[in-house]
């Protein structure tokens, strides 16, 4: 018997870090909504009573960041300056200027573009590495420890916005360890929870309001044991929070917004970035080709890197690990994905539908395992058998 222990980590929306991939989501859709051939990466940070909105943006629509901004402050839950965060009277300061014409060219027409083929045309918007990954361990096709911990912060922002916990305010952060055994996951080993609060309320109630009504409401009663530990505001005190408490950043919650640690991070953000660039429609992409290898029965878990060369269009390289799980090696893996997958960005955000406003959704409780988000899709399982049956013959 194998045994192992693995931990990841999630954050509510009104963590510092968050407030600002919201915003700069935010300000992507707004693009979006009017001009869908727009190029962006938004950059957004954030402390005590001031938020700077930076980078690049190169459209015919011209956005209110300031208005953008303090509807997401709002909609977060920071309204009141006892927050020490407040949309009505954070100041909002903006530095957007256009894209770098010499990434543009690469992208409007790629280095290596002969022919007529538009997907060969738009070149990559950057180079690097892109991570997916999936395992047949949970219903979403995700690791089990990212998943309860999203659960948590998810559940922690419903009771607070719905008044159930009047106490609890935006910032919190959570974070799971689960036991495997031989691979498989059997229960969860310790969770810790740290919520926000007001300053009238006293630990005891904070301990047992949130074990009830949080960690028992999102956690399946299975993975709970008496040898469960749980650890809630371990420091006895969470009253100062959100950008007041510390700065926040986009791009700071990569591994948050991904696999919780499970597999490989190319380093790459994702928050802010229209889908021309890779490390964003990459990375959603190789999600899509994970999912749908692991249902098709290709394998029970997988890995794929896709790797890419500012203004090519074709990645320079494809690489598979099936963690010995698979009906085929992985060089045939790989060789499937490359035949039944188009990898060329313009094809990626064709196929996704990626020109369209709907990243700010994807900026809290993770870009994966979620069935409203188009690389979640299972409709590519067919074309992935029938590859394996030509290989097999």
């Amino acid at each position: 018997m194998q045994k192992k222990f693995f931990t990841s980590e999630s954050v509510t929306e009104g963590h510092p870090d968050k407030v600002c991939d919201q915003i700069a989501d935010a300000v992507l859709d707004d693009i979006f909504a009017e001009d869908s051939s727009a190029r962006a990466a938004v950059e957004v940070c954030a402390t005590t009573g001031v938020v700077l909105v930076f980078g690049e943006v190169s459209s015919s629509h011209k956005s209110d960041i300031t208005s953008i901004v303090r509807n997401v402050v709002k909609d977060i839950g920071y309204d009141d300056s006892s927050l020490g965060f407040d949309y009505k009277t954070c100041a909002v300061l903006t530095a957007l200027g256009e894209q770098s014409p010499d990434i543009a060219m690469g992208v409007d027409e790629a280095a290596d573009y002969i022919g007529t083929d538009e997907y060969d045309r738009t070149g990559a918007g950057d180079q690097g590495m892109m991570f997916g990954y999936a395992t047949d361990e949970t219903a979403e096709y995700m690791p089990l420890p990212i998943m309860l911990a999203h659960a948590l912060t998810r559940r922690l922002t419903e009771v607070r916005k719905s008044g159930e916990l009047s106490w609890l305010r935006p910032d919190g952060k959570s974070q799971v360890t689960v036991e495997y055994i031989d691979g498989v996951p059997e229960r969860v080993d310790v969770i810790v929870l740290s919520a926000q609060h007001s300053e009238d309320v006293d630990a005891e109630t904070i301990e047992k309001e949130l074990t009830e009504k949080v960690i028992k409401a999102a956690i399946p009663e299975e993975y709970l044991d008496d040898d469960t530990k749980i650890y809630i505001n371990p420091t006895g005190r969470f009253v100062k929070g959100g950008p007041a408490g510390d700065s926040g950043l986009t791009g700071r919650k990569i591994i948050v917004d991904t696999y919780g640690g499970f597999c490989p991070h190319g380093g790459g953000a994702l928050s802010g970035k229209d889908p021309t660039k890779v490390d964003r429609s990459g990375i959603y992409m190789a999600r899509y080709i994970c999912k749908n290898l692991v249902a098709a029965g290709a394998c029970k878990r997988v890995e794929l890197q896709v790797a890419y060369a500012i203004g090519v269009a074709k990645p320079v390289s494809v690489y598979v690990n099936s963690f010995g799980t698979g009906k085929a090696d992985d060089e045939t893996l790989a060789k499937i994905v490359s035949e039944v997958f188009d990898l060329r960005p313009k094809a990626i955000i064709d196929k996704l539908g990626l020109d369209r406003p709907i990243y700010r959704a994807t900026s809290n409780y993770g870009h994966f395992g979620r069935e409203e988000f188009p690389w979640e899709q299972l409709d590519m399982t067919d074309a992935v058998k029938d590859a394996l049956n030509r290989y097999a013959e």
